[in-house]
């Protein structure tokens, strides 16, 4: 049987006059409690497999909670607290939709969290004192702690998904009050925030989520709703946003073509079959040094519509090669572009650019609606794994292998970072697989390159989701493995010095040095490690390893 991933926004944007029914009429609190305990024995009856991210125990554990909650706690906290225990198994597709926690309302203004902080991206007219200003606290409670609060309520799979899908719900006065941002349920928030170097306070309202301007994350600019975002001209990834799933554009300066797809299902005015075939006899007629694919926005559709795009690709060597097809990934690409996402690292030589996606590599999609009996409220429970790769495998996400984030003054001023850094790649600045290269080096004999290399890459921002000092610490127990006592303490060394501030680096440096009776170096390396980390356990051992040496 082919099961179809729904795009789970389609789920997310129901609106409340879809759930009508349930405030049609006040519940008691018995037939709130009846509910949670229907949907507790439906996830143990029909979805146990749910139970992977949370034991079973401590799911429980939780909705006894809230069930002895429920007679004290008003309607919104109640929908709030059934939102978080599905929310629990941290699977995007098992859910109770937004809309749902949403109906009384949500805060005229959509918020964004680039690289250097959560900004405000749109507002409604009338609120532009607020537009582009950096969000500093929601009702007195810093950022950082208001975040931490609603995060229970999202059901994110991840960080991405959460800074993805998850901020709007730091826009809902009902979440924030049901989870304590906020001591009242009030129509206006007040948030404070930092511009041009002052910080104010600005207070928004509450509008219905149907007076909402907002797709993809960003905010579509109308005769009420101004985005931050300079309109007099649109990015390529913004292009045709609201008229086309996917597009594609040739750059003939650089010889690029840019394809951006935003959905997995078929456009009414034309099917990504139709799509693909014209896409591919583009390419075959046309000269392209760089070949870039941009799936940020994705949150998915029919996973069954990737097979034609990757065999499409996998036909192509003059695309398909290492340093010539980008494959752009973010915060949004989710579900069936999950799928493409795993298809396109398994068959591809693809690099791929950008933000880690939303979803877990191997995942739980495709969820059905049950219907609590009281509330009518919707919950929808998550019934198949997709498992594109090894069954072992358990990362939360597929991390790109150059990482960029996009920050506020780039999006004001239509700068796509993510694209300049693919289209101006260069084999020569920047290593797709870093640790195979400086291997290489080592075995050449080129210990300065090494230590040169080694440095960019620790402090490059763009390998921000590779672990280089574990790839460095694995290499040099390789080479002691090998009895290369030499390159094994070179390795460390390199750690140590690319790494500064790290106790472990330093113990490792100075454990080795010790065993291999290196003790001068052994004493030093020792030394810098209490001055690092005076109070922790390494920097306590350390310590007690110079005390007994003082003593000799």
């Amino acid at each position: 049987m082919k099961f179809i991933l729904k795009y789970v926004m389609l789920t997310i944007l129901i609106t409340s006059s879809t759930f009508s029914a349930f405030s049609q009429q006040a519940l008691t609190a018995q037939q709130w409690q009846d509910d949670l305990r229907y949907l507790q024995k439906t996830v143990h009856t029909r979805y146990p497999f749910l139970f992977k991210k949370i034991k079973k125990e401590a799911w429980d554990a939780q909705v006894a909670e809230l069930y002895g909650q429920i007679p004290d706690l008003a309607d919104h906290e109640i929908r709030v607290g059934l939102t978080r225990m599905v929310s629990l198994f941290k699977y995007g597709h098992s859910q109770i939709p937004f809309g749902t926690v949403a109906q009384q309302g949500v805060l005229n203004v959509n918020l964004y969290h680039f690289e250097d902080g959560i900004f405000v991206e749109g507002v409604q007219k009338g609120d532009e004192k607020a537009l582009g200003a950096k969000l500093v606290k929601v009702a007195g409670v810093p950022i950082a702690d208001a975040l931490k609060a609603i995060k229970p309520v999202v059901p994110a799979e991840n960080d991405a998904y959460f800074k993805g899908y998850g901020l709007r719900f730091l826009t809902v006065p009902a979440i924030l009050h049901a989870q304590g941002v906020i001591p009242n349920l009030t129509e206006e928030v007040t948030l404070t925030m930092e511009k041009d170097g002052k910080t104010f306070d600005h207070s928004f309202k509450t509008i219905p989520l149907s007076e909402v301007s907002r797709s993809y994350g960003f905010t579509n600019p109308n005769g009420q709703w101004v985005s931050a975002r300079n309109t007099s001209e649109t990015p390529l990834y913004l292009k045709q946003l609201q008229e086309r799933l996917y597009f594609f554009e040739y750059l003939p300066a650089a010889k690029t073509l840019y394809v951006r797809q935003s959905s997995v299902f078929n456009d009414e005015k034309e099917s990504l079959s139709d799509f693909y075939t014209r896409l591919f006899a583009f390419v075959d007629s046309h000269e392209i040094d760089t070949f870039v694919y941009d799936v940020r926005l994705n949150g998915g559709g029919d996973n069954s519509n990737n097979k034609q795009l990757i065999k499409g690709i996998m036909a192509r060597p003059k695309i398909n090669k290492e340093g010539r097809f980008f494959y752009m990934i973010g915060r949004n690409t989710f579900s069936a572009a999950q799928n493409l996402t795993n298809e396109i690292e398994n068959y591809t030589e693809a690099i791929l650019v950008g933000e880690p996606t939303a979803e877990n590599k191997n995942f739980y999609g495709d969820a059905r609606g049950v219907r609590l009996p009281n509330s009518k409220i919707a919950a929808y429970l998550s019934f198949a794994w997709w498992q594109d790769q090894g069954p072992g495998n358990t990362e939360e996400w597929t991390t790109p292998q150059m990482a960029v984030t996009m920050g506020f003054d780039d999006y004001k001023n239509n700068k796509d970072v993510v694209l300049e850094a693919a289209i101006k790649y260069s084999e020569t600045d920047f290593m797709v697989a870093p640790m195979e290269r400086l291997k290489e080096l080592f075995e050449e004999g080129n210990y300065e390159e090494v230590k040169k290399r080694g440095m960019q890459v620790a402090n490059d921002r763009r390998y921000a989701y590779y672990d280089f000092q574990g790839a460095l610490a694995a290499e040099a127990f390789r080479l002691l493995q090998f009895g290369d006592t030499e390159g094994n303490i070179f390795m460390l060394e390199l750690v140590a010095e690319c790494y500064p501030e790290s106790a472990g680096a330093l113990y490792n440096l100075a454990t080795s040095l010790e065993q291999h009776k290196q003790l001068d170096k052994a004493k030093e390396a020792y030394q810098r490690l209490v001055q690092v980390a005076p109070d922790s356990p390494l920097g306590n051992s350390a310590k007690k390893k110079l005390a007994t040496w003082g003593k000799q």
